[in-house]
């Protein structure tokens, strides 16, 4: 049987590890258990309504928190199980390039939660890193929008891969080397979690010590 392709590997993985952990589980997402972050996963791909509230913010806030306060309600096993069955079957031309990046992240949201910030084993995660590395500079400039005039060079640095790819011209420039997984967990917020190394001058490393990163 065919391995399932790394946006639903993830998925599955993330849904075995919710359930295992139970709705309590601390998670990297500030304030939040496994349960906020399964509440938050069944919003975004079910409530047209309320989804636009997890980017904009402002005026969809309130929808979004009465939505959440319903949905925490449920069962988790059911929110689990709704996350776990994908996307409406409107979205799921779009699961993979919606979903990938996402899960993937949550994924080590929930795994790191506890304060184990290890890695998982290259060997394991080689066709992810592959998928990751393409999404990563296809978004990289999005994700670093935030850094103003400082350019930024991404480095994936593997066991047997050398990749760079500039995703901002700039000066001065930053550069950010660690394996597709790790930078995209740093530029998507989980700055303390992320193994990464960033070489550059003061300045720039400075700005990307602080900036706040994210979709």
């Amino acid at each position: 049987m065919p391995l399932p392709a790394p946006h639903r590997a993830e998925r599955e993985a993330l849904c075995d590890l919710m359930l295992a952990l139970g709705p309590d589980a601390p998670t990297l997402c500030q304030g939040w258990t496994t349960i906020d972050l399964a509440a938050h996963l069944v919003i975004r791909e079910r409530n047209l309504i309320a989804a636009p509230g997890i980017i904009f913010g402002g005026p969809f806030s309130a929808i979004l928190r009465r939505a959440t306060e319903r949905t925490i309600e449920r069962p988790y096993p059911e929110l689990v199980a709704m996350i776990r069955s994908g996307p409406p079957q409107w979205l799921r031309p779009f699961d993979r390039a919606m979903n990938l990046m996402e899960f993937y992240v949550h994924h080590e949201d929930v795994r790191r939660g506890s304060g184990d910030m290890t890695p998982r084993p290259e060997s394991e995660t080689a066709e992810l890193e592959d998928a990751l590395w393409i999404l990563l500079c296809r978004r990289g400039r999005l994700l670093t929008r935030s850094l103003g005039p400082v350019g930024l060079n991404l480095r994936r640095s593997n066991e047997a891969i050398r990749d760079e790819h500039l995703v901002r011209k700039g000066t001065p420039t930053a550069t950010m080397s660690g394996s597709s997984g790790e930078l995209i967990l740093y530029l998507m917020g989980r700055r303390e979690a992320a193994h990464v190394k960033i070489d550059g001058s003061p300045e720039a490393i400075r700005v990307m010590s602080t900036a706040s990163f994210g979709i």
